[in-house]
């Protein structure tokens, strides 16, 4: 078999090393919100992948849903991703940024004073989640969104994508998977509206279009990818029976507005519902940019799944976290140090830098 999950790739202008991709997750080790030095180690060990992305990080104060998860919306957290991008750059990485806005998966307590929990409908999420002061908390009901509330949050999205570039990335990732704000608009268990961002697939779409193009505008279609998670059921999303003609439809918008690449979650490796391979194929076959493909791969399947032409780049997660030298360890296949799970969201450089 062909190892071609080694060899060179272009994304947009960039050239790229090799078609492994570092998958964004969550770490939360950005104290205050501000990304620091431990944060510069960590991405800077693990510069072999052709591209980095980054754990979701906001592009509103009103996004920041989980504990110590970091922005890009002050001139704080510019200057602390500036120093990250300039140690990845420095030993010849190339690194995309996430923009996450949570919506309403969130709470006040991990939240700054004067912000407010913003969803497209007042519908709460079931369970609870982590705070750091109050230890596990329910999810309050969000705020429904009005107009003025979108059309702020789009703008957002755009400044972030201009402060991305500021700070020295190379491009951003826009979330819409796995139930945060833009999946909350796609989702009809999350977006129970009647207006134009509510009700038809076409109008649900709407808010992911408006982002991306507003985005585009402001640093070019070229530095964008967008992520997004079909049939997933993470944070209380649900299919439904218009899903596959919606992502379709969605294609159709992120091809006219020229975006460098699509990022399909799929984590039926974990448990999850299976993404239907239909869909996956038709996204593939309609989408003219870059496919990254996800979900438990191995180098033997990657290189199986690039050969057969089902995707251009492979993202690996969690082998990543506690193998910074995951590239070299594929390439030789030697064996994988498995991450320690209780370590993956907590303060600190225990099971983040210390592998």
């Amino acid at each position: 078999m062909t190892q071609t999950l080694f060899t060179p790739t272009m994304l947009g202008k960039l050239q790229l090393k090799n078609r492994i991709v570092m998958a964004p997750m969550t770490r939360s080790r950005a104290t205050g919100n501000v990304p620091n030095e431990l944060m510069e180690k960590y991405y800077a060990l693990r510069v072999d992948a052709g591209l980095i992305i980054t754990e979701g990080t906001s592009p509103s104060a009103n996004g920041l849903g989980y504990a110590r998860i970091p922005g890009l919306f002050s001139g704080e957290q510019v200057q602390g991703w500036k120093r990250v991008n300039d140690a990845v750059h420095a030993k010849g990485g190339k690194i995309f940024v996430q923009l996450m806005h949570t919506g309403r998966v969130s709470h006040p307590a991990n939240m700054q004073p004067g912000t407010r929990i913003v969803a497209p409908s007042a519908v709460a999420l079931a369970g609870d989640m982590w705070t750091d002061s109050n230890g596990m908390q329910p999810y309050p009901a969000p705020t429904e969104m009005s107009e003025e509330d979108i059309t702020t949050a789009i703008v957002e999205y755009a400044q972030a994508s201009k402060n991305a570039i500021a700070a020295g990335f190379d491009g951003v990732e826009l979330h819409a998977a796995n139930g945060y704000l833009i999946d909350q608009f796609l989702n009809t268990a999350t977006n129970q509206r009647t207006d134009q961002w509510g009700g038809s697939v076409e109008n649900r779409i709407r808010f992911a279009v408006e982002v991306a193009k507003a985005s585009a505008a402001a640093i070019g279609a070229d530095r964008i990818g967008l992520r997004i998670s079909p049939y997933g059921v993470f944070n209380g999303t649900a299919a439904d029976a218009k899903m596959d003609a919606l992502y379709l439809r969605l294609v159709e918008e992120l091809n006219a507005i020229g975006l460098v690449y699509i990022h399909i979650v799929d984590h039926s490796s974990m448990g999850a519902p299976e993404v239907s391979p239909e869909l996956k194929q038709k996204i593939r076959a309609n989408f003219k940019g870059k496919y990254i493909l996800s979900g438990g791969y191995d180098a033997a399947r990657a290189n199986a799944d690039l050969d057969a032409q089902k995707g251009d780049l492979v993202a690996f997660g969690r082998p990543f976290i506690s193998n910074p030298d995951l590239v070299s360890k594929l390439q030789s296949g030697a064996e994988l140090t498995p991450p320690d799970m209780a370590t993956f969201y907590t303060p600190g450089e225990k099971g983040y830098t210390d592998y």
